[in-house]
């Protein structure tokens, strides 16, 4: 029998097939006997690799709640920090205030205590140009008194050797021994340099009574210029007397007064009495 080229083609052809059909019966079984060895080994290895994907959300999640913690403690720290902060601050601020306001109290305190000081020192220069003063115007009065007292003394003895003077309170008293008129007796007392007695207050008042022993003297007081209006010799208007209760009551007939027991009286100045003349030692 002769094959042709055609049949040899054909018989290829099913060779190709054959194998090929026996390959692929080989690789599906090898394939199902690879599976059925394989399968649990690929299995577990998934389990584990679920399992510590598992784990590791589980890791993150803890880790964010740590974080998430930890953020929240800081804030609260930082919070509680700020607030303690803001407390502290203001009380500084406030003491800041009143230690300013006590300040300007201490500063208002100096400025018036330094102002006061300055006062004090100018009435201090004051007082002292004051006492300076008064120490001259001392020195002055304590050199005239000197010279006064040394007066005096002289005068006293001059008076030692004046008869019938008496001194009293700075003043010389000459009572007369005779009787004359008012004009008489004041001009008696002129010769000697005084003048008819001015009676001032109640002591020279009883001086007067007591050194005239309670005669009628005649005293340098009348209303001979203008009735009614009693006047001294040195042209002063008397303003009060020791006059008798019943006294003055002559009217114009009566117009010089003496003195006696009673009091002072007015009588004719040309009546004849004992006088008294005063003069003063400062004169």
């Amino acid at each position: 029998m002769e094959f042709t080229e055609k049949d040899e083609d054909k018989e290829e052809m099913n060779i190709y097939a054959n194998v090929h059909s026996v390959n692929i019966h080989d690789v599906r079984t090898e394939t199902e006997n690879t599976r059925k060895h394989q399968t649990p080994q690929h299995t577990g290895s998934d389990c584990v690799k679920i399992r510590s994907s598992r784990a590791a959300v589980v890791c993150f999640v803890l880790l964010c709640v740590l974080l998430l913690t930890a953020v929240i403690v800081l804030c609260v720290h930082i919070h509680t920090n700020n607030t303690n902060y803001t407390e502290d601050r203001d009380e500084l601020l406030t003491r800041n205030t009143e230690l300013t306001e006590k300040t300007y109290q201490l500063l208002t305190k100096i400025v018036n205590l330094t102002e006061a000081g300055d006062q004090l020192l100018n009435k201090s220069m004051q007082l002292t140009k004051e006492r300076d003063e008064l120490l001259s115007s001392n020195h002055v009065l304590i050199k005239q008194t000197d010279q006064l007292r040394q007066e005096k003394n002289e005068l006293l003895i001059s008076i030692r050797g004046m008869d019938g003077w008496i001194y009293y309170q700075s003043n010389l008293y000459f009572i007369s021994s005779e009787k004359k008129s008012w004009t008489e007796s004041r001009r008696s007392c002129t010769e000697r340099g005084a003048d008819l007695i001015i009676i001032n207050n109640r002591q020279e008042q009883d001086f007067v009574k007591k050194i005239s022993a309670n005669a009628h003297v005649w005293i340098g007081l009348t209303d001979i210029d203008v009735e009614g209006t009693w006047k001294w010799v040195d042209g002063s208007t008397l303003t009060s007397g020791f006059w008798d209760p019943r006294e003055p009551n002559g009217h114009r007939g009566e117009n010089c007064a003496l003195i006696y027991s009673p009091g002072w009286a007015d009588y004719p100045c040309s009546d004849r009495f004992l006088w008294i003349c005063e003069k003063s030692i400062l004169k």
